[in-house]
């Protein structure tokens, strides 16, 4: 320690993560909430998270905060891809003291159901449709807010929504994710057009239709391509009609 350093002078704060983990689930944006079994807030809806403790990374401290308050399974919180979203730094956003929040985000497909009874601060978790999702405690909305607006940029310049089709599918199946994740109508001549002009997206399945309910001929199937990043990517229109 430096010489005529003083930590006393400095007024202590604590460091917290907060996970905004989502999916797609019946043709609906979902988001993984807990409620909270202790005060502040008990009883309220919020992200999984807690403190970060002192000898671990803000990573660390957000998958094991996730397995412990969710129930989910150490190997499938191992091999979910966390995304830093940001750092929320309000001074009065935690109640308690002054704290400060590394926020992280997901999309993933094919999550599992959390555990009905949560640990550490959570009474249980669940998965809730965005749609449906009510206020949350601390600042949580915000971040879900800002994790929402993340998740659709990604899949402007990612393959990622292929992820949450069948291992082949129509190209309005895809569109679907597309529209739920952004909650946007899209014009379906349009997306075609831009999705088979976009080198890798999609590749289509030699000989392979499905009837799709109605009138017209069976639709096409494709399954995902070799690309992983979209070029040129596909970007959210403009302004959209909201479902």
């Amino acid at each position: 320690m430096s010489a005529g350093y003083d930590p006393s002078a400095f007024v202590p704060f604590a460091v917290t993560v907060d996970l905004a983990v989502l999916t797609v689930r019946a043709g609906r944006l979902h988001v993984l909430l807990i409620r909270r079994g202790q005060e502040p807030f008990e009883g309220a809806w919020a992200l999984p998270g807690g403190f970060v403790a002192p000898r671990e990374s803000a990573e660390t401290a957000a998958r094991r905060e996730l397995a412990e308050e969710t129930g989910l399974s150490p190997a499938v919180v191992a091999a979910l891809h966390l995304e830093q979203l940001r750092t929320y730094t309000e001074p009065d956003r935690d109640p308690r003291m002054r704290v400060v929040s590394v926020a992280f985000t997901a999309l993933v497909a094919d999550l599992p159901e959390p555990a009905a009874e949560g640990g550490g601060d959570a009474a249980h978790a669940r998965w809730v449709p965005l749609a449906e999702v009510g206020p949350l405690a601390f600042d949580h909305a915000v971040i879900l807010a800002d994790a929402r607006e993340r998740v659709g940029s990604k899949l402007e310049y990612t393959c990622l929504a292929t992820a949450f089709c069948p291992p082949e599918f129509t190209l309005g199946e895809l569109q679907s994710v597309y529209e739920t994740v952004w909650d946007t109508a899209l014009d379906r001549p349009n997306f075609r057009r831009k999705v088979l002009a976009t080198p890798g997206f999609v590749e289509a399945v030699p000989g392979a239709a499905r009837l799709t309910g109605g009138r017209g001929k069976p639709a096409a199937l494709y399954r995902p391509g070799p690309a992983t990043t979209l070029h040129p990517p596909l970007l959210r229109p403009p302004e959209g009609r909201t479902r």
